[in-house]
């Protein structure tokens, strides 16, 4: 199972050196610091344009624009102090802002990029990577501290009259305040938003209505990679695992949906490729063992057997 794991990407590779397999630091850095220079990290860096632009916009329906590629380029684990990572976020920040190769317009077309736009569920994933690649992210993160909902998450369609949480948004946004505090050291009062947020998946058993105890939405059963803005179980868990948030039984029946989907080989299947035009696929069709799908369950399983 590792070898086949270690037969990958070099972005891969260093996460299962890192979480699986716990190597020397020295070992699992070498291994990260060719993600600039080799496979899908290098691919995506080549594809940047001058004026800081991935597929000619900021954001758009599919995975191909600026705010996506730079997702993936944070989950990969693309080292931000490397030289190739220092020029591709300085030219975001120099150059894009929201509206650039956007058909629509809106009162936020003109805010830089690393500025955000309306929506918390697009602000988390702003803060997560602007705080990931060194950026000061407080405004933001300060603007998403005011619009926690008082059940403990957030939702995007809170203009639109929504007065209660979303898993989807509060993914997101709790995601973007993990890296925040990562990055400034935190303070009291944004640690004590994440720790709302997290109860308010976990008084869900992080798929279930707290009011029916009904699953809420079976396709978070199912597991994607890239899974983008979509929340599923697998998701939730790998969030809790990097906050070292103490297992509890809340979770156990979340890691039970995890042991459910593994193959008869031992690994897990990719279950879900979300529509949409990319650069390049990375694993094969739905269906086949995924390589991410599999690490990402392990490390979980991992953790929950730890805080047991």
């Amino acid at each position: 199972m590792i070898d086949w794991l270690l037969d990958s990407d070099p972005s891969i590779r260093w996460q299962v050196m890192r979480d699986l397999r716990h190597e020397h630091a020295d070992g699992i850095a070498a291994e990260r610091a060719r993600i600039a220079t080799e496979g899908w990290g290098a691919r995506l860096l080549a594809l940047q344009a001058p004026d800081g632009l991935w597929g000619g916009t900021a954001w758009s329906h599919d995975w191909t624009d600026t705010f996506h590629v730079l997702e993936l380029l944070r989950r990969f684990g693309l080292d931000p102090e490397s030289e190739q990572a220092r020029r591709a976020i300085g030219l975001v920040r120099e150059h894009v802002r929201w509206g650039d190769g956007s058909p629509w317009e809106s009162p936020w077309a003109e805010n830089r990029f690393f500025e955000g736009e309306v929506e918390p569920c697009i602000n988390g994933n702003v803060v997560a990577t602007g705080a990931y690649f060194g950026v000061d992210m407080t405004p933001l993160v300060d603007r998403l501290l005011g619009e926690q909902l008082p059940d403990g998450g957030w939702n995007c369609e809170v203009e639109n009259g929504a007065t209660v949480s979303s898993f989807g948004t509060t993914i997101n946004v709790l995601e973007g305040l993990l890296e925040h505090e990562r990055a400034t050291g935190g303070t009291a009062e944004v640690g004590e938003s994440r720790r709302r947020g997290e109860a308010y998946l976990l008084e869900r058993r992080l798929f279930r209505r707290k009011s029916t105890g009904e699953v809420i939405d079976p396709s978070w059963l199912r597991f994607s990679f890239p899974h983008w803005y979509h929340y599923d179980v697998l998701r939730a868990l790998d969030y809790l695992r990097d906050a070292k948030v103490e297992p509890d039984d809340r979770v156990a029946e979340a890691i039970g949906v995890v042991e459910g989907n593994r193959d008869p080989d031992g690994r897990w299947p990719l279950q879900n490729v979300y529509a949409g035009e990319a650069h390049f696929q990375m694993e094969d069709v739905e269906g086949t063992p995924s390589r991410w799908n599999t690490l990402r369950a392990l490390r979980v399983l991992d953790w929950f057997a730890q805080g047991r």
